[in-house]
C-alpha cells in the first residue's frame, strides 16, 4: 500500500535526506555535548549520556556503512570524534564505573565506540572484573535489553558463557507473534532486536531464518502503517531493519517509503519523530530534544537504504 500522490524517489535523492540529517546534526553538535551533570548521582541520563550515545551509534554505523570517499563517511567520523572526545577519550566511562558499576548504560555506550576502534584499556578491565561477579550476571533485565547488554560485553572483548539465541525467544519478535499484534512499543523492540542480531546492520546472517522469513513478510506492511501514522522516528528504525536483513524487501518498497519521510524533513535537515498537523507550529523545526533521535535514524536508515538499493543495481 503507498499513499496516493507519492512517487518512488532514486538513490540520490534518498542520499540527500541522510545528508541533510547530518547537516543539521553537525550544526545541533553543541546540544550532545555533556554537561556538568554528567557525572552526578541526580544527572539526567536521557538528557546527557543517551543523546550523546545515540550520536556515537548512528556515526559509528554510518561510518561503516559507507565508503571513505562518501562526504557521509567524512561527516560521520568527524562527529564520531567529537562524541569521543566528550567522553575524555573514554576516562568519563571509568568514573562511572567507579560510581556506578552495575549501571549497565556505560558500558553500552562505550561498546558503540569500541566497536569502531576508540578503546580505553583501564575501562575495559574494570568493566570485565564487575561482569565476572554473579550480581552482574543476575541483573533482571528486558529480553530485548538483555540483548543490547550481551552485544556490548562482545564488543567490549567480554566473553560469558549466556547464548544470546535463547534470549531471543524470549522477545515478543523471537516468539513470532500474531502480526496484528503490533503496536508502537512492538516497533519500537523488534527494530532494537534486529539492530542486537545484526550489530547494527553489520552481519545480517545474525538472524535466524525463520524470524528473517517473518520480517520479509510482515515487515513492509508495518512500515505502510508508521508512515500513514507519520510516525517518522519509527518508520526510519523499520528502514534500517529492512535494509539488515538477509533479504531486504523489493526496492520499491523502500523507494516509496523514502518518499514520504523526503517530504517530511525540514529544511534544516531536522526530522520530527511524529507528524502533528493540527499543530500551529508544525511548520517549524521542532525543538532539540524532540528531533534528534529522529534525524538521527534518517541519517543511519539513508545510508543503510542507499547500500542495499546500489547492491539492488538500483540507479541514482
Amino acid at each position: 500500500m503507498t499513499a496516493p500522490g507519492v512517487t518512488a524517489v532514486g538513490v540520490d535523492e534518498i542520499s540527500e535526506v541522510g545528508a541533510a540529517a547530518f547537516t543539521w546534526l553537525s550544526a545541533h553538535r553543541g546540544d550532545f555535548a555533556l554537561g556538568e551533570d554528567a557525572l552526578t548521582l541526580d544527572g539526567h541520563v536521557d538528557a546527557t549520556w543517551k543523546p550523546l550515545g545515540e550520536l556515537a551509534q548512528t556515526c559509528a554505523s554510518v561510518r561503516a556503512h559507507t565508503p571513505p570517499s562518501d562526504p557521509l563517511h567524512t561527516c560521520a567520523s568527524d562527529l564520531l570524534r567529537f562524541a569521543w572526545e566528550q567522553t575524555g577519550q573514554g576516562e568519563l566511562f571509568l568514573q562511572l564505573q567507579r560510581l556506578e558499576p552495575f549501571a549497565t548504560y556505560p558500558l553500552e555506550i562505550y561498546s558503540v565506540f569500541a566497536s569502531a576502534g576508540y578503546r580505553h584499556p583501564g575501562y575495559e578491565a574494570a568493566a570485565g572484573t564487575t561482569a565476572r561477579t554473579r550480581g552482574w550476571r543476575l541483573t533482571e533485565q528486558e529480553p530485548t535489553r538483555r540483548l543490547g547488554v550481551l552485544r556490548a560485553e562482545r564488543r567490549s572483548g567480554i566473553h560469558r558463557r549466556e547464548r544470546a539465541a535463547q534470549t531471543l525467544r524470549r522477545t515478543w519478535l523471537g516468539g513470532l507473534p500474531e502480526p496484528w499484534t503490533f503496536e508502537r512499543s512492538s516497533g519500537y523492540a523488534l527494530t532494537h532486536v534486529v539492530f542486537h542480531l545484526t550489530d547494527w546492520g553489520r552481519t545480517p546472517a545474525g538472524v535466524p531464518a525463520d524470524v528473517a522469513a517473518y520480517l520479509a513478510h510482515w515487515l513492509p506492511p508495518w512500515l505502510d502503517t508508521c508512515l500513514d501514522a507519520g510516525m517518522w522516528d519509527l518508520s526510519c528504525e523499520l528502514l534500517v531493519v529492512a535494509g539488515s536483513l538477509p533479504d531486504p524487501p523489493d526496492p520499491a518498497t523502500l523507494q516509496h517509503a523514502w518518499s514520504r519521510i523526503a517530504r517530511a524533513q525540514h529544511p534544516s535537515g531536522a526530522l520530527p519523530e511524529q507528524d502533528h498537523p493540527d499543530d500551529p507550529g508544525a511548520d517549524r523545526e521542532p525543538d532539540f530534544l524532540r528531533c534528534y533521535h529522529s534525524t538521527l535514524m534518517a541519517a543511519f536508515a539513508a545510508a543503510q537504504t542507499v547500500k542495499c538499493l546500489a547492491a539492488e543495481g538500483v540507479p541514482g
